[in-house]
């Protein structure tokens, strides 16, 4: 019987022949990545277990990018805990304000194909987009994995997603998973693999790959892979360099490599298998204020809307803003409505600097915003109030996510959501009159 791409992965990992859903296993973690809101309760629960020393500091990168900066009191006593914690036990991998953790753990180099990597943030879910099996995890599991450097892990079915063709103009891979958790709703993929495939996902470069395997978490998935091409080898070449080796993992597996070891097999088995054609996608919108509550943008067109928001682990790639840009170039943002963008790293935020891209944005009339979570996680950085609606780029439009209970957020593609901010209203990307 053949293997999925995750069952390879685990298998690989472990160093057996084979393994099968429903297997529970102990895996040697690859690396681990920490975010400033859960290092506290870690650190609490690293010494009530009695740990003296980290298994591995190599292995270990602690992010502050949910708090940063400091929006309330008691934020602060998450860096003091963190950094309290780097010196006791030597922690190499810091990174305090470069962007958002999930950002950052591919293009700093931490992640690599084939390797299994777990954070304290259910988006972990992001770093399949480079061929890795990563979840979140709570903070008694990290604090275990600390000390030891292993976890148990029950092996998943997988259900495979084959997209084949060529997405309308407009379309975004944000449009393609919004759809996906619509079909499947948000409990459709609890504790499954997603393995995305097909000419469209070949396609598609690794910040789209990024989108949707962050977001497939948002229909319950452990984990969403996508299986390792060029594109995927060029872009962690260039990760290593992105931050003067800081990932210290050098990166050498060939193209031939990761057939062998890490793409499914002919005669794998799957749970389900769903199929698309790239032409039926168009631009929709999550509403509130639930992930599956998918609608297409034309049946919402013309809905007032207060606030645009660019940005998160989701879409705030320099891919993303550039969309954004190609659709603001030579417009105003509507009177009366904040559009708020948020690089997801500071490298990302250079580069759209360079390129004019930043330039573009802000002679539209955006606000720029320093590189971090922010406003997705209701923090700093424009938190909305009773009675507004926002259309906003990130993973969750739940009640309470982004300001007060009363705010209406619609998740939506960076092109649809500049559309939407120069229109004042939703509308579809190509859907704005010439005059605006």
């Amino acid at each position: 019987m053949g293997q999925t791409m995750v069952e390879k992965i685990l298998a690989r990992n472990m160093g057996v022949s084979a393994v099968k859903p429903g297997d529970i296993v102990t895996v040697n973690v690859d690396r681990v990545m920490l975010d400033d809101i859960m290092i506290p309760f870690i650190v609490d629960k690293f010494h009530e277990m009695g740990f003296k020393k980290v298994w591995d500091p190599d292995k270990v990168v602690l992010i502050y990018d949910h708090l940063v900066p400091a929006s309330q009191q008691d934020d602060t006593r998450h860096y003091r805990v963190g950094d309290a914690f780097v010196k006791e036990c030597g922690l190499i991998h810091v990174h305090r304000s470069d962007g958002i953790c999930h950002q950052l753990m591919t293009e700093a180099g931490y992640v690599k194909p084939g390797d299994v990597v777990l954070g304290t943030d259910s988006h972990t879910t992001t770093y399949g987009c480079v061929g890795a099996f990563s979840t979140g995890i709570g903070y008694t599991e990290m604090a275990s994995i600390l000390g030891t450097g292993t976890l148990w892990v029950k092996v998943p079915e997988t259900i495979r997603v084959v997209i084949d063709g060529k997405l309308p103009g407009g379309v975004m891979s944000k449009d393609v998973i919004l759809r996906l958790i619509g079909d499947l709703g948000a409990d459709g993929a609890t504790y499954r693999a997603l393995e995305f495939a097909g000419s469209t996902v070949e396609e598609m470069s690794v910040s789209s790959r990024m989108t949707m395997a962050n977001m497939a978490i948002e229909a319950g998935a452990k984990c969403a892979v996508f299986m390792p091409d060029e594109k995927t080898l060029k872009y962690c070449e260039e990760s290593e360099k992105n931050y003067g080796g800081n990932g210290s993992q050098t990166f050498a597996m060939s193209l031939e490599q990761a057939e062998r070891e890490l793409r499914a097999d002919e005669d794998a088995v799957y749970l389900r298998t769903i199929t698309y054609r790239a032409e039926d996608f168009q631009p929709v919108m999550a509403c509130p204020s639930q992930v599956d509550n998918i609608c297409s943008v034309s049946q919402l067109e013309g809905t007032a809307i207060d606030q645009v928001f660019i940005g998160s682990c989701t879409n705030g790639r320099l891919e993303d803003l550039k969309a954004a840009a190609s659709v603001l170039e030579g417009k105003k943002v509507a009177p009366f409505v904040k559009l708020i963008v948020t690089p997801a790293s500071r490298k990302v935020y250079e580069d759209a600097l360079d390129c004019g891209v930043l330039q573009t944005l802000i002679k539209a009339g955006a606000i720029i915003t320093h590189p971090g979570c922010g406003l997705c996680c209701g923090r700093t950085g424009g938190i909305l109030s009773d009675g507004e609606r926002v259309v906003a780029t990130n993973n969750r439009n739940f009640l309470g996510r982004m300001g007060t209970s009363k705010v209406e957020i619609y998740l939506a593609s960076p092109m649809t959501a500049a559309a939407c901010a120069v229109a004042g209203r939703i509308v579809p990307a190509g859907g704005l009159p010439h005059e605006v």
